[in-house]
């Protein structure tokens, strides 16, 4: 029953190459401890040789001094693996980042493909000119709507104006009854009647005298 019941493991995430990389970090480390111990080493050794050499214990310093003389080559070496491995680390997630880059492009590539099988150049076009079209009629609705007018509504609304204003004025100027009878326009200037009623006065009052 156990078996039947038993929960299945989720696949890992961890790939080959985090294995690699983990393990190479793992040596990597190992490797710099190992090059403290060295260095510890090497500064006692020296330590000794000096104590060895005022002893007036010669060869025993020279022994020493040979021993570190090898111990600073390993050193040296490891240098040069830690180097290798530094450089392996990073390949290796370098190429990590790259495959991550790669599979992304795929899944792009994959989902534009998809889309451009969905819209065909006609289908395009076709929306292309529909959406001319809309914007265009927006934009005689737009200009209807703002009050912009034609060449000919505008010569029409002129007319208009022009036929108001001569209205108008027809409505200022009063118009003269049929049955007013006018005065009689005088045949003589006011001035000339007057010389005459003076020279009248004057012969009057001549005879008089």
């Amino acid at each position: 029953m156990g078996i039947f019941f038993s929960k299945k493991k989720p696949p890992s995430r961890v790939t080959e190459q985090d294995k690699a990389i983990l393990q190479l970090k793992q040596t990597r480390d190992k490797i710099k401890q190992y090059q403290r111990r060295i260095e510890q080493n090497l500064g006692k050794e020296r330590l000794l040789a000096k104590k060895l050499i005022q002893n007036k214990q010669k060869e025993r310093a020279l022994l020493l001094l040979r021993k570190k003389k090898f111990q600073e080559q390993i050193l040296s070496k490891t240098d040069g693996q830690l180097e290798n491995l530094e450089r392996m680390v990073h390949d290796l997630e370098f190429a990590q980042v790259e495959l991550k880059v790669v599979d992304g492009l795929k899944v792009g590539n994959v989902a534009l493909k998809k889309l451009n099988d969905l819209l065909s150049i006609d289908e395009i076009e076709k929306v292309m000119d529909e959406t001319r079209e809309g914007i265009e009629k927006q934009r005689e609705i737009d200009a209807i709507l703002s009050g912009e007018l034609t060449e000919n509504d505008e010569n029409e609304v002129e007319a208009e104006l022009d036929a108001l204003l001569a209205a108008e004025v027809e409505e200022k100027v009063p118009e003269v009854p049929e049955d007013v009878i006018l005065p009689d326009v005088p045949e003589e200037l006011p001035e000339k009647k007057k010389e005459r009623t003076k020279e009248n006065t004057r012969e009057a009052i001549a005879l008089e005298a």
